[in-house]
């Protein structure tokens, strides 16, 4: 697994806040959270985690989606990912296996390099909530796989930047507790909070290069 330094990590981190801010994004972005190593202070770090909140894009030129499907072979452009952005960056523009495009990919593709170690989680529920749903849903199927770490920091919110929360990340301010700790604060009992956190904290190591994960609640 490749490390980073704490100062690289970060710093990368603050790039691609920079990016969504500043490049047209494939959809809407509300918010840019950061969790997991970074947001816990750790040096090196083996992976950097973010999650991204993206609003659902409506029909956003629909009437252009043929144009993409005969140059890429990609439907959905101009409804699920707007057509401004595909014009600009068609590089970067991916579909799922269906053949549609697929903002989670696209997202990625924009923001992150293949090799590097970072993981992107991309839903349209805020993080805070999607926490809360995801905990639920893992427990009752018993996929402990599927939770999503509740210790992160929000970076950028509705197009604001939070300079005060990259002052904090830099300085190792940020105080959480042990995963399990926290999934029982989220109403896990400490029985399964641990098998659980073990889970996480194994299906995570076994993660190499640039990872992505779409959802939708």
């Amino acid at each position: 697994m490749t490390e980073w330094d704490r100062e690289r990590a970060i710093d990368r981190v603050e790039r691609l806040v920079e990016t969504v801010a500043h490049d047209v994004m494939p959809v809407p972005v509300r918010e840019v959270w950061v969790f997991g190593d970074v947001a816990l202070g750790l040096d090196p770090v083996d992976r950097v985690d973010v999650y991204l909140t993206k609003d659902v894009l409506f029909h956003d030129e629909a009437d252009r989606e043929s144009e993409f499907v005969e140059s890429h072979g990609i439907e959905g452009v101009g409804k699920a990912v707007r057509a401004e952005w595909a014009d600009r960056y068609p590089e970067y523009l991916r579909a799922s296996t269906s053949g549609h495009a697929a903002p989670e990919k696209c997202l990625a593709a924009h923001l992150v390099d293949a090799d590097e170690p970072i993981h992107l989680e991309v839903c349209n529920a805020s993080f805070e909530d999607n926490v809360t749903q995801r905990l639920e849903g893992a427990l009752a199927r018993g996929n402990y796989t599927e939770i999503l770490d509740p210790r992160g920091v929000c970076l950028w919110l509705d197009g604001r930047r939070s300079e005060g929360a990259f002052e904090k990340l830099r300085a190792s301010e940020y105080a959480f507790p042990p995963l399990a700790g926290a999934l029982e604060m989220l109403g896990a009992d400490p029985e399964e909070a641990t098998a659980a956190a073990a889970a996480v904290e194994q299906y995570r190591e076994r993660q190499e290069g640039a990872t992505v994960r779409g959802d939708v609640v």
